[in-house]
């Protein structure tokens, strides 16, 4: 991959990671900023599963982070681009869809029948 490449995937990366901690960082201020009080128990089973919710988004958005970082390391490594199982290059039109992938498609099918046959 060249170095043209490289920046484009960069900059996706970087602009990603910007938007999820900033996400991040208004859920935690919302969070802890809210002196709601809710007499209604209804009302708080409400406001208690919208927050349960928005926490799963956030553990899953957390992880995407740690994936994106990971990305962001090989990019820097000369690494980015190449399929951690075969060694090919990854296609940059799936790179394109999913920018923190470390399993070129064909790789990534295989590992997906296998998970399938064992039941995953």
């Amino acid at each position: 991959m060249d170095k043209e490449q490289l920046e484009y995937f960069r900059q996706i990366l970087t602009e990603r990671l910007r938007e999820l901690l900033s996400e991040a960082e208004k859920t935690v201020t919302g969070m802890t900023s809210s002196g709601e009080n809710f007499p209604d128990p209804t009302d708080r089973a409400s406001l208690e599963s919208d927050r349960n919710f928005m926490l799963r988004i956030r553990d899953r958005e957390r992880k995407l982070i740690s994936k994106i970082k990971d990305a962001l390391e090989r990019v820097d490594s000369g690494e980015f681009g190449i399929c951690e199982m075969c060694g090919d290059d990854i296609g940059e039109e799936r790179l394109k869809a999913r920018p923190v992938t470390t399993l070129c498609i064909n790789c990534k099918k295989r590992q997906e029948a296998v998970e399938k046959a064992r039941g995953v």
